[in-house]
């Protein structure tokens, strides 16, 4: 399948309206200068009844130097790497009076987002016990320095940060989270290991592998990539390293391929499994089956090799959008999940979460949770669909078979049950190769990861297949369950390949009385395609070698 690589990642629309509404609401400005009353400037120099940086009181009792505030949140500039200042804010509990310490959460902020993303959470925590320290990741806003994607500047700002929480705030050194969405979900990750220090994360719809998420399949995920970029470049300042990168990615660059692979591992978790691990963190993933910025699959690939404290939950749903309600202070299962994951593991309190199902799963088609003991129980069943006969496929034009619009048709399905939709009777056979089971006289409750296993021989050396799963009722609509794109290059042309396929994870019920159906086209408008003019595809099932696609599906 070659080599693939990823890129960076940012934060859904509904999560940035969560989050300026939340700010908007508890009256907070997006960045506040760090001369405002109340706050603690870089230099430890107080303004109206903040610290200084050598532990000096304006009032209340100190804990090794550490001075006491009260609840309400107050606007700093701490020291990130190299001298950058990053726009932060803290929130202590209200009864915090210099006697005693308490456990903290740091926020690194999601791509793109303003410091005061987090605010109405951080009021519940300060709220639950927990000093909470937020800030605006490097090269966004206000914040100094570039946006690096979470490289090595960002690791080190988050431990920083830890230190300034340490002296500045009644902190205790021994009981420290880190969370985030998105793109604080990854550097909160990433922080964790290399400091030791951090001993429990919430990473929210996150990434653990740039390089699967963005570029699964050896396929540039293009609207993604331009959402990313696009926004990037709208609210903060990109790296000349990053401003190369997606040149290069977006160009299809392939002599730049393994430089682009390297710079997405080194941002990536699943690259510092061993250090995480070392360190014993307790560690809980969530994210969406419809996450169009980073699919399920590599979290859940992350999630199973991890192995201190853990847990994963996947719901309906696309980037973000399983926690944006918990951003504005609205009732929100992630949040609530967060909020026990950290009061079990920095507070020591018997929640119970620890003796659950470690693996919880909403269905995109019903109500309630599902446990798990593990990933690999999720699709503890299978059954395979036979991919038989020889058809063939003109490439460079659109079926109608495509996986939808990034963040929009996703949460039409979250909200509405409203995924993508294709006729499958009507699909020109010329520009799309179809398979279809037989009419299932049960539910099918789908769950976990399909994986298409095919031949193909290509007339050029370089190609793209894009393949789907669709739910078909009675009239032949169908509703998309999953899909998942396929570039290949170097093939000789006239020679068949193997090809070997996972689709994008979901939980999915198919009703009894409908099919499942294999489309498999060359043009999805969410990717980047490599197939040259005229270029033709078939696909075959040697008998040494059948073709087939393998659905998950729940042990009843």
């Amino acid at each position: 399948m070659g080599k693939q690589r990823a890129f960076l990642r940012t934060t859904t629309t509904g999560a940035v309206s969560a989050a300026l509404l939340a700010g908007t609401a508890l009256g907070f400005a997006p960045a506040a200068a760090a001369g405002e009353s109340g706050a603690t400037t870089a230099t430890g120099a107080t303004t109206g009844g903040a610290t200084t940086a050598a532990g000096a009181t304006t009032g209340g009792a100190t804990v090794a130097g550490v001075t006491g505030t009260t609840g309400g949140i107050r606007f700093v500039d701490i020291l990130g790497d190299g001298g950058t200042v990053l726009k932060a804010n803290v929130v202590t509990p209200a009864d915090a009076d210099g006697t005693r310490r308490y456990p903290v959460i740091v926020l690194p902020t999601s791509w793109s987002m303003p410091q005061i993303e987090y605010a109405a959470q951080a009021r519940k925590l300060a709220d639950a016990g927990y000093v909470v320290v937020s800030y605006n990741s490097r090269g966004f806003w206000q914040s100094g320095g570039n946006v690096e994607v979470a490289g090595p500047p960002d690791v080190a700002d988050a431990s920083k940060v830890i230190d300034w929480a340490l002296a500045h705030t009644p902190a205790d050194p021994e009981r420290i989270g880190m969370a985030g969405v998105s793109y604080g979900a990854g550097i909160s990750l990433l922080a964790a290991a290399h400091d030791p220090r951090v001993k429990a994360v919430v990473a929210m719809s996150g990434w653990a592998d740039l390089i699967e998420s963005i570029y699964s399949g050896r396929t540039q995920h293009l609207q993604a990539a331009a959402m990313l970029g696009g926004t990037g470049y709208l609210t903060g300042r990109p790296s000349p390293e990053l401003q190369q990168t997606l040149k290069d990615f977006l160009a299809s660059n392939l002599d730049k391929e393994e430089e682009m692979i390297a710079w997405g591992a080194k941002r990536s978790p699943a690259f510092q499994l061993d250090r995480i691990n070392a360190n014993g963190t307790a560690v809980m993933l969530g994210n969406a089956w419809g996450d169009t910025i980073f699919p399920p699959n590599q979290y859940a690939s992350f999630y199973e090799k991890l192995t201190g404290p853990k847990r994963l939950e996947l719901r309906p749903g696309d980037h973000a959008t399983a926690e944006a309600t918990g951003l504005l202070g609205l009732p929100n299962d992630t949040w609530t999940s967060a909020h026990r994951w950290f009061d079990h593991h920095l507070k020591g309190v018997d929640n119970g979460i620890d003796r659950e199902q470690p693996v919880q799963l909403a269905p995109r088609t019903a109500g309630g949770y599902e446990g798990y003991p593990d990933w690999k129980s999720v699709g503890a069943a299978e059954r395979k669909i036979a991919l038989g006969g020889t058809k063939k496929v003109y490439a460079n034009v659109d079926s109608g078979a495509n996986g939808g619009i990034v963040m929009l048709s996703s949460i039409l399905d979250q909200f509405l049950k409203l995924p993508p939709t294709a006729s499958i009777p009507l699909l020109p056979r010329p520009f799309a190769a179809v398979w279809q089971s037989e009419r299932y006289g049960s539910a099918q409750r789908v769950r976990g990861t399909a994986k298409l296993h095919t031949t193909v021989t290509s007339t050029d050396s370089s190609g793209t297949l894009v393949a789907y799963l669709y739910d078909v009722g009675p009239l032949g609509i169908g509703k998309l369950v999953s899909n998942a794109p396929y570039t290949f290059h170097g093939k000789t042309p006239g020679r068949p390949f193997a090809v070997d396929l996972e689709l994008f994870s979901t939980a999915y019920d198919v009703p009894a009385g409908h099919r499942l159906a294999l489309v498999v086209d060359t043009v999805d408008p969410l990717y980047i395609e490599h197939n040259p003019s005229g270029a033709r595809l078939t696909f075959s099932s040697p008998a040494s070698d059948p073709s087939y696609v393998s659905v998950p599906l729940r042990e009843e």
